[in-house]
């Protein structure tokens, strides 16, 4: 028999151990999965509350808990119950148990949920325990947990049982505990800024605002297809144009039907937001203190470890044009380059195999992410981007080829873009009709205008600075993880048969 026969042969044996166990509890009590429970208190407010408690002292004080069994030592005389805020010792005994809650002892299994109530104490070795005087079966687990010390090995497991993950693994359950804190952190900060939050719709019957392959669907009522969202980003300046705020914000979900990575999942969440009569260095300060709150209330200070390194989010961020950080890095000097053929052939010297219909932006881009992105591990803000891959951005004076664009990266990573938004709308509808011609020569043929963004834009829109943040990759550094996977709670999986 090998290892996994033997696996599956015992995880069947136990499984129809519990099921006999239900039966017999079901016929003894009655109803093993009651509607509801009142506890007293968390297992954490119990600590917080008795944390002066000397060792080997009882108090008169009588509570009620609520947890799922981790370990049972003696034929249940010593439990350990968790809740989500922490564990509790439970000790059982004909002393100070009732005849009826001892008699539950033997059919509770690890992973089972039950109700506690009892007296308060301290043991002689320390331990915070509750004298039980009355159990309650709450939850009857049909299937045993995995062993609490090894937690699941297997990391594809991890993320398709992510409930047996959070169970088992403390660092998992930290880590999503942090998420929660760190997106709810961005809300306030926001808020706090003065920044209005905004719900803007997920279908859309035109999409754009990014360039990515979008999820298609089909609405049966309006006989319509429908895309799920890429970007916020046309519906957020809309909101501009209407005056109903002068800082709009939402953090929404957004979907590209495209590859799967330790930094890709098909479905991410970002922060969007637009700041009107402001441009795109106020934007950076804007960054620059949002990343430093998130990094003092997850770190408690704007210093933090990932992996080997040690990153600080303590602005102001270094600030580097992306032609200086490319002439840098090769010795090419892109501004003193004329004409697309020129960048291509200055490019194809230096060594990089760049597309024969490349522009000179394009050239230029290709190569800051060949030769500079993976050098920028502390946080950083790249300006001066190609027009002619950006765009929704405002032109640099005096520079027509560049524009008031800047991404921030830590870690080699893109953490956020933003713009000095576009808002001359003869601009804005020229360079979306050129981006447009690109598309469908590139097969892209259901991609059209968004004439009601361009309606919107006509009407006039404020100057303004905007801004996108990959929350998840930003959790990815702040909680010290490698993978997207690990911080998003149902990640894309294969099919179970692949």
């Amino acid at each position: 028999m090998n290892d996994k026969t033997e696996t599956a042969t015992l995880s069947s044996d136990a499984t129809e151990v519990r099921a006999q166990k239900l039966k017999l509890l079901r016929e003894q009590i009655g109803d093993v999965y009651p509607a509801h429970f009142h506890r007293t208190m968390t297992n954490a407010e119990l600590a917080a509350k008795y944390e002066g408690l000397e060792p080997d002292t009882e108090t008169a004080d009588v509570v009620t808990v609520a947890g799922r069994v981790y370990s049972s030592r003696n034929s249940g005389m010593f439990m350990d119950l968790h809740d989500a805020s922490a564990k509790i010792q439970i000790f059982s005994h004909k002393d100070v148990t009732s005849e009826g809650a001892r008699s539950l002892l033997p059919m509770i299994d690890i992973g089972d949920i039950i109700g506690v109530t009892g007296v308060v104490r301290r043991t002689k070795r320390g331990e915070l325990t509750i004298n039980a005087r009355e159990i309650t079966m709450l939850t009857k687990s049909l299937l045993p947990m995995p062993e609490k010390w090894h937690g699941l090995s297997d990391i594809e497991l991890r993320y398709r049982k992510r409930h047996l993950d959070i169970m088992t693994n403390e660092e998992s359950k930290l880590r999503f505990q942090q998420r929660s804190r760190i997106v709810s952190g961005i809300r306030r900060f926001m808020e706090n800024d003065g920044f209005m939050e905004v719900e803007t719709p997920m279908l859309h019957s035109v999409y754009g605002g990014a360039t990515a392959e979008p999820f298609k669907t089909h609405h049966n009522t309006l006989k319509l297809d429908m895309y799920l969202r890429i970007a916020p980003e046309l519906f957020l300046k809309r909101t501009l144009v209407s005056g109903l705020t002068d800082k709009v914000f939402e953090i929404n979900r957004n979907f590209r039907n495209e590859g799967v990575s330790t930094r890709h999942n098909p479905e991410f969440t970002m922060m969007e937001c637009y700041w009107a009569y402001a441009d795109y260095e106020d934007i950076m300060d804007l960054v620059e203190r949002l990343f430093s709150t998130l990094a003092m209330s997850i770190h408690g200070s704007t210093e933090f470890a990932f992996g080997d390194k040690q990153i600080s989010f303590k602005g102001p961020f270094r600030r580097v044009p992306m032609p200086d950080a490319v002439k840098e890095a090769t010795g090419i000097d892109f501004l003193a380059i004329k004409t697309d053929e020129e960048a291509r052939d200055a490019a194809k010297a230096a060594g990089f195999a760049v597309e024969k219909d490349a522009t000179w932006g394009e050239c230029l881009a290709f190569i800051f992410e060949e030769k500079v992105e993976g050098t920028l591990i502390q946080p950083a803000h790249v300006t001066h981007f190609p027009k002619d891959i950006s765009p929704f951005a405002k032109e640099v004076p005096g520079e027509p080829r560049l524009v008031e664009r800047f991404e921030t990266y830590c870690n080699a990573w893109e953490l956020g873009n933003a713009f000095s938004e576009l808002n001359d709308p003869e601009e804005q509808r020229a360079r979306m009709v050129e981006q447009l011609e690109q598309a469908h020569a590139r097969g892209e043929k259901q991609k059209e205008l968004d004439e009601e963004f361009l309606d919107a834009i006509d009407q006039g829109m404020p100057p303004a600075g905007g801004l996108g943040i990959g929350v998840d990759r930003l959790i990815m550094l702040l909680t010290n993880s490698p993978s997207i996977r690990d911080i998003i709670l149902f990640p894309a999986r294969r099919s179970k048969a692949d």
